[in-house]
């Protein structure tokens, strides 16, 4: 697929809802901080070899097919960067938004300002948007492999420390769905929970008594524990490393009762892989749960290309 025309300059560079701008600011500041130092650092290469009065423009380049995310962060780092400085700040200018497909050789972005900002910002730039990219081109895949059956990609918590809001944006860039943030918004009750209770309906109880605000959701491994999770009240369901057969199966048991009990959200989650995705997907399930995306998504390669400066 070639990539989507670049938009204008005005154009919306974050069609989907980006990281919290405060949260940003913080995981670029650590990130920068990694690799320069204690505040305001230093990158004795570039101040040794680039005059603090040079000033230039870079491109922001892939390098292999895929789909962008994390363009979101250029600009924090970039400012950082120059307030670290006390040099001017670089200007940006997004040429595709995030969720983008984009081939190799695009120009994702290209910035402008003084070179030691451009340089001393390259790597952790790179480092975001290429983590970000590959997460959202692997979710793309699964995306592309579910369209047309009615089933949505799930992401899971299997995220990167500290990263997480981004990997799960750029899940949503690929044309993927979140699932829970963290275990403070919505209950899972899992098997160590059943056997911590002492039964599936004494671990929903006792969340609707600490949490009643919350969602809970049941994981089931057979028919059985599946049923008795909706008839405790639970109205989303992981079906848990179950084959093809037995999702049919518990899917039809539990859409049988809906007329009682009301909708029943259920997700297939465990090994499943992009062969088997339609064939998971056609049983009835609501989702499907990758922990893959952003667990072994590969980075997608991208670049930063100085502009030779013009000689007359």
């Amino acid at each position: 697929m070639t990539a989507q025309t670049p938009p204008e300059a005005s154009t919306p560079a974050t069609p989907h809802d980006a990281p919290d701008a405060a949260w940003l600011a913080r995981l670029v500041g650590v990130a920068l901080e990694e690799d320069l130092g204690p505040a305001p650092g230093r990158d004795v290469t570039t101040q040794a070899t680039v005059p603090a009065d040079e000033t230039g423009t870079a491109d922001v380049v892939a390098r292999a097919d895929g789909v962008v995310a994390g363009l979101v962060v250029v600009a924090e780092v970039l400012d950082q960067v120059a307030t670290r400085l006390g040099l001017a700040p670089a200007t940006v200018d997004l040429r595709v938004p995030d969720g983008t497909r984009v081939r190799r050789g695009d120009v994702l972005a290209t910035i402008a300002g003084p070179v030691q900002v451009l340089l001393v910002a390259e790597r952790t730039l790179l480092n975001l948007v290429s983590r970000a990219s590959g997460v959202a081109t692997h979710t793309r895949r699964w995306a592309d492999a579910l369209d047309g059956t009615g089933a949505q990609v799930l992401d899971t918590r299997k995220t990167t420390p500290g990263l997480r809001a981004l990997e799960k944006y750029a899940v949503r860039c690929g044309g993927g769905t979140n699932k829970r943030m963290g275990l403070y918004d919505v209950a899972m009750v899992k098997d160590n929970h059943v056997v911590a209770a002492g039964s599936v309906a004494a671990a929903v109880a006792a969340v609707r008594t600490r949490f009643p605000d919350v969602t809970i959701q049941v994981e089931a491994d057979t028919l059985a524990q599946a049923l008795e999770a909706v008839e405790v009240g639970a109205r989303f369901l992981l079906l848990d490393n179950m084959p093809p057969a037995v999702l049919t199966e518990v899917v039809a048991a539990v859409r049988a009762g809906e007329a009682r009990t009301g909708r029943v959200e259920l997700e297939a989650t465990g090994n499943l892989t992009l062969d088997v995705a339609a064939d998971v997907a056609r049983t009835g399930v609501d989702y499907l749960s990758v922990g893959a995306l952003t667990h072994s998504s590969p980075i997608l390669d991208v670049a930063l290309d100085l502009v030779p400066a013009a000689t007359s």
